[in-house]
C-alpha cells in the first residue's frame, strides 16, 4: 500500500528543482543554467522573441534580463536587433552558436535528469513530465510540451 507523501507536492517539486540546480553546473552543461533557460525559452518561441516578452516568460525585471542578454550576446549565443515594425522594441534571436550550445546543454541536462530521477522508471518519468506540463498549461503557459522540458525550465527560472 502506497503512503501519501509527508510534504505537499510543491515542496517536493522545489526539493527536486534544488537537486537539478545543484547538479546543473556550468562544467556539466557547458553554459550557465540561467543561460540554458534563456536559450531554451528563445527556442520555444521559434528562435526569436521580443525582449519585453522574455521578461514575462522568464519572470525577470528588465534590468536583470539586459544583464543576461549581455552575457549570451557576448558569448555569441543570441543577438538583439530593432523590431522593424516598432523601432522602440528589440527582438532577441537565437544564433547558430546558441542553437549548438543549447543542443549540447540539453544532452547534458538529460544526464542530470537521469541522475535526479533515477528512482523512477521510464513510464513514471513520462507520466511526471505529462503531469508537470498539464499543471503548467493550466496556469496559462501555452508553450508546455509533453516531455516536461518547459516544466523544467519554468521550475529552474523560478528559483
Amino acid at each position: 500500500m502506497a503512503t501519501a507523501p509527508t510534504s505537499g507536492s510543491l515542496v517536493l517539486l522545489t526539493r527536486l528543482a534544488r537537486e537539478v540546480f545543484g547538479r546543473s553546473t556550468e562544467e556539466v552543461l557547458g553554459i550557465r543554467l540561467k543561460q540554458y533557460i534563456l536559450l531554451r525559452d528563445l527556442a520555444d518561441h521559434g528562435g526569436a522573441v521580443a525582449q519585453q516578452a522574455l521578461c514575462g516568460t522568464l519572470h525577470l525585471d528588465p534590468n536583470n534580463l539586459v544583464l543576461m542578454l549581455n552575457e549570451v550576446e557576448g558569448a555569441g549565443f543570441a543577438e538583439r536587433r530593432r523590431d522593424p515594425d516598432d523601432r522602440r522594441r528589440h527582438i532577441v534571436e537565437l544564433t547558430p552558436a546558441g542553437v549548438r550550445a543549447l543542443e549540447l546543454a540539453e544532452q547534458r541536462m538529460q544526464g542530470v535528469e537521469d541522475e535526479v530521477l533515477s528512482a523512477l522508471n521510464a513510464k513514471e518519468r513520462i507520466e511526471l513530465g505529462r503531469l508537470l506540463s498539464k499543471a503548467l498549461s493550466e496556469q496559462g503557459d501555452g508553450g508546455a510540451d509533453s516531455t516536461g522540458t518547459k516544466a523544467q525550465a519554468a521550475a529552474a527560472a523560478g528559483h
